[in-house]
């Protein structure tokens, strides 16, 4: 992706510098100051991060933004509607996106779920206006689930006992979680986010033959860091 990225910006680039060269040698005559030209530093990001980026949500709204701000410049309508329309609909975008992810791609909550049948052990850690630290040194780990509302926590699973695959929920509202894996544990991560996102630090590849941890995460301007 970092390759197909730079293609993208380069072959823009190019373009521009193409365009800046015909027009001052009165080949073209293109007006690049248009009304509104500055949006394009909003629209051409997002539209290249739609191609680019796997969680494509904050784009979606970036090109949204940035297509709705350049008609209002061109008074194809007022800037007015921007919070009329244009808000209502981001909302009910991020809304959909939420929905969708939960429905059809949660496989860490439907192990969780197994996992309690079984009366397997589920690590539930709430931080709400707090924080908290927690240590599984020794300790058998079969899953968890994480709330982290204008908090934050840290699960250090460095020490822990993972003898199969298991999962975890977290969850980050204006918050923050980070979870410290151990090296030859795999991790699968699907983030149901909007204005946050996962971070997936772990250096090394997927090792065969050992536990997976399957994460899903749902951010709403909050974070998770995986380590």
């Amino acid at each position: 992706m970092k390759k197909l990225n730079a293609l993208l910006w380069g072959f823009a680039l190019i373009v521009v510098g193409v365009l800046f060269a015909l027009k001052t040698l009165n080949v073209v005559d293109i007006n690049i100051f248009f009304s509104g030209w500055w949006t394009l530093f909003i629209i051409v990001p997002c539209l290249f991060g739609l191609i680019t980026d796997k969680d494509k949500l904050g784009n979606i709204i970036g090109l949204f933004v940035g297509v709705f701000l350049l008609l209002a410049c061109q008074d194809v309508f007022g800037f007015d509607m921007l919070w009329k329309i244009g808000v209502p609909a981001i909302i009910v975008i991020i809304g959909l996106k939420l929905i969708l992810t939960a429905l059809f791609n949660d496989k860490a909550s439907k192990m969780v779920t197994v996992s309690k049948e079984n009366g397997e052990e589920i690590k539930v850690i709430n931080a709400t206006f707090s924080g908290q630290d927690i240590h599984l040194d020794g300790e058998k780990f079969q899953g968890a689930e994480l709330s982290a509302i204008f908090g934050g926590i840290k699960l250090n699973l460095k020490n822990a006992v993972i003898e199969k695959d298991c999962a975890i929920i977290l969850s980050a509202i204006f918050g923050g979680i980070d979870i410290y894996i151990p090296d030859n544990v795999n991790v699968k991560i699907t983030s149901n986010s909007a204005f946050g996102g996962v971070s997936n630090k772990k250096s090394n590849a997927n090792v065969e033959g050992q536990p997976t941890i399957y994460i899903t995460a749902t951010c709403v301007f909050g974070g998770a860091d995986i380590k």
